[in-house]
């Protein structure tokens, strides 16, 4: 089969699900909505969706093998305890017919910096104590369980991910494993949530937006072809890709990508430090910011995980957000997508030799429409 992402119409939230060639699939985030969960309300049932898009094992429970949380926000964890299975995998109820997490993708420093000035959903917390739980059983046994791995996204602070090699992802690592075995034709590089600042007032000042994980993905259907890139930054603001461009200057192609999804559903603060409802055109663009997001490669998409996107005040979505990666997309005769455009089956695109190609969805019965170009090289 070929590779493809698929992005939710879950308003300003995230929910994305790629799927490999081989078929294994990795959930980035979920926003299941109780509108969506009524059959009498129009919004988009997205937790069918998702199901229709996963595989059954063989005592026919379905699974995702790797779900990421990119951070503990409720428009990135919603429906977290009703749709999927947490706790021990003995535990299953069948009649419940859940979605099992055979790899948990989870940063310990997010929920560090959430706790200290949010208050986590219970969804939040669920996500939460079962990553803990995963870990203290591959602490008690020196090795994970299966149908209940997790992965730590990030080193924590004080040493407190030291006795942890075994499922620690450190920052700027490459990783090739999903769920305990490689996958060929993919790639994830670790690229945030960052360490602790050595500066207290730099680091106090930091969100839980600011510790979201940021993954570069590589994905390729077919031996030989080009991989394309998928960007994925969660809620990450201006700060965090300051920073990263002060680290990955001089290596950009580690933040290239074919296809971005606008970190904070095309939030202005992901580029700026200045308000757009106080200063308006007079907002400064953070030229930092700017440059670690404006790696795309020739014919890039751009996909904006939001409600439609209006010429008004508000942020997220931001109309001058939309207007500064149009203007990154004009350079390499790209194209900018929002999510809450039309619907409301998931916005799709496949990967295969000739680049990314958008598909329509099911109920057209059509073929997919080419919109890509072959991506260039690493460089």
């Amino acid at each position: 089969m070929t590779a493809k992402v698929s992005f939710f119409r879950v308003g300003n939230g995230d929910m994305t699900l790629i799927t490999l060639q081989s078929g294994r699939t990795i959930l980035i985030d979920c926003n299941i909505r109780a509108a969506a969960d009524d059959p009498n309300d129009e919004t988009a049932d997205v937790a069918s969706q998702l199901r229709a898009r996963l595989r059954r094992d063989d005592a026919d429970r379905l699974y995702v093998d790797a779900m990421i949380l990119s951070h503990p926000d409720a428009d990135h964890c919603r429906g977290l305890e009703k749709h999927f299975h947490l706790g021990p995998i003995a535990d299953y109820d069948a009649d419940g017919d859940k979605i099992i997490i055979r790899e948990m993708w989870s940063s310990p420093m997010v929920f560090r910096r959430a706790c200290r000035s949010h208050t986590l959903c219970n969804d939040a917390k669920a996500w939460n104590r079962e990553a803990k739980r995963r870990v203290k059983v591959f602490k008690d046994e020196g090795a994970c369980k299966a149908n209940e791995r997790v992965r730590i996204m990030g080193e924590d602070e004080d040493g407190k991910t030291d006795e942890l090699a075994g499922i620690l992802v450190k920052i700027d690592e490459v990783t090739w494993e999903i769920d305990g075995s490689s996958e060929d034709l993919f790639e994830a590089r670790l690229l945030a949530p960052l360490s602790k600042s050595e500066d207290e007032e730099e680091e106090e000042a930091l969100s839980k937006n600011d510790s979201s994980i940021i993954i570069q993905f590589s994905l390729a259907s077919e031996q030989g072809s080009d991989p394309v890139l998928f960007l994925s930054g969660g809620d990450a603001e201006v700060g965090i890709w300051e920073r990263l461009w002060n680290r990955k200057s001089s290596t950009p192609k580690h933040l290239a990508y074919d296809l971005l999804q606008t970190p904070h559903h095309c939030s202005w603060h992901s580029l700026s430090w200045d308000s757009w409802s106080d200063y308006g055109e007079d907002a400064e663009v953070s030229e930092d910011a700017r440059n670690a997001l404006g790696q795309a490669r020739s014919g890039a998409k751009i996909v904006a995980s939001c409600k439609p996107i209006q010429d008004d005040d508000c942020d997220p979505p931001c109309v001058r957000a939309k207007r500064e990666y149009e203007d990154i997309l004009d350079e390499v005769n790209g194209e900018f997508v929002c999510v809450g455009d039309d619907g409301p089956e998931p916005l799709e695109y496949e990967i295969g030799r000739g680049g990314l190609t958008l598909l329509k969805a099911a109920a057209t019965r059509r073929g997919p429409t080419l919109i890509g170009v072959t991506p260039q090289g690493h460089g």
